[in-house]
């Protein structure tokens, strides 16, 4: 399968490198040209991932026909509040009948989309074949060939197993399932709860808090996948705990870093102006309120950040309101 990469940050990168491990050559689409200049000069992409060497046969390109003639394997890893605009804008160059492969994580603000439903609406003319990639993977760490596996959601058996052979190689382990809106869900909910792992970091909360916004945070997650018809167990598997564990805890995690500065007292516009990437959680925690609120779903958690975020609430008072609510069971 020809491949391609659509979207040269980090995680585009790193699964250009992955695919192109493979022995074929692939072509990492990135916008700013200049930047696409540099990675082929230095076999490296200075501005995301500095010093780590890509596979020879990645081909950096920001000649979008170019890279996309011939493509049998797209890979999406533009920003998720940016990939509808992106496809609407140039669905016209998308070959019929292509297998698209969602990288990105999130829920469309405003429509509550998913990013199968934008591609599935937006790309209706191609008729692709959707899956998507999702599961505990720093970018950095699967280029310097630390074992990775992650799972990939795909209705289509058979294409399934397809993509799951072109990615799988001795670094890099992909494990399928039919469950697409669960893989979905839970790459993009997990995001929320690391803020708020962050938040209780940077307030100076113990090991114990942040075990306890794992545990309940993937309870909430498991809620909603459940009401949008995902499958309970996908969630604890890698695309849901796996990467919930990973995405709290680690230090490479953007949205657990923008929780840190939060509860340190930082406001959000100047969190956000020295990221240095995108912390997908932030808009798609927007989205997951209002989607919750819709389906009557309690999520406890992911309100709290949402009044931090956007509604002025302090990280101590989200925690007191937490704490504070009415006793029940477990479940």
């Amino acid at each position: 399968m020809r491949a391609v990469v659509l979207g040269a940050g980090s995680w585009g990168t790193a699964l250009a490198h992955v695919l192109a491990l493979g022995g074929e050559a692939v072509s990492l689409w990135g916008r700013d040209a200049a930047l696409m200049e540099k990675m082929a000069h230095l076999g490296e992409n200075p501005r995301y991932l500095p010093g780590r060497v890509l596979a020879p046969l990645v081909r950096p390109t920001a000649d979008l026909g170019m890279a996309l003639a011939g493509a049998e394997l797209i890979v999406l890893a533009v920003p998720c509040q940016s990939l509808a605009a992106f496809v609407r804008q140039h669905v016209a160059l998308f070959p019929q009948g292509v297998v698209v492969v969602c990288a990105s994580k999130g829920l469309e603000r405003g429509t509550l989309r998913t990013m199968g439903q934008i591609v599935d609406q937006e790309m209706a003319l191609c008729a692709p074949t959707y899956a998507v990639l999702s599961g505990p993977s720093f970018a950095a760490d699967v280029l310097a060939g630390q074992p990775t596996a992650v799972a990939l959601g795909c209705a289509d058996p058979q294409v399934g197993a397809q993509v799951q052979a072109r990615f799988s190689g001795e670094t890099f382990r992909v494990y399928v399932t039919e469950d697409v809106r669960g893989v979905e869900l839970g790459g993009a909910l997990k995001n929320v709860i690391a803020i708020a792992a962050g938040v209780a970091d940077g307030l100076g909360f113990g090991e114990n808090a942040r075990a306890a916004l794992i545990t309940r945070g993937l309870a909430e997650i498991a809620r909603l996948g459940e009401a949008m018809g995902a499958r309970r167990q996908t969630f604890m598997g890698l695309s849901g705990l796996g990467d919930l564990v990973l995405t709290c805890t680690g230090d490479q995690s953007r949205n657990r870093r923008v929780g840190i500065a939060l509860g340190q007292g930082q406001p959000l516009d100047a969190v956000l102006a020295g990221m240095g990437g995108v912390a997908e959680g932030v808009w798609t925690t927007a989205a997951v309120y209002d989607l919750a609120r819709r389906l009557e779903v309690p999520m406890p958690i992911t309100e709290q950040i949402h009044a931090v975020l956007f509604q002025g609430a302090s990280p101590l008072d989200a925690v007191r309101a937490l704490m504070a609510r009415p006793l029940r069971t477990e479940g």
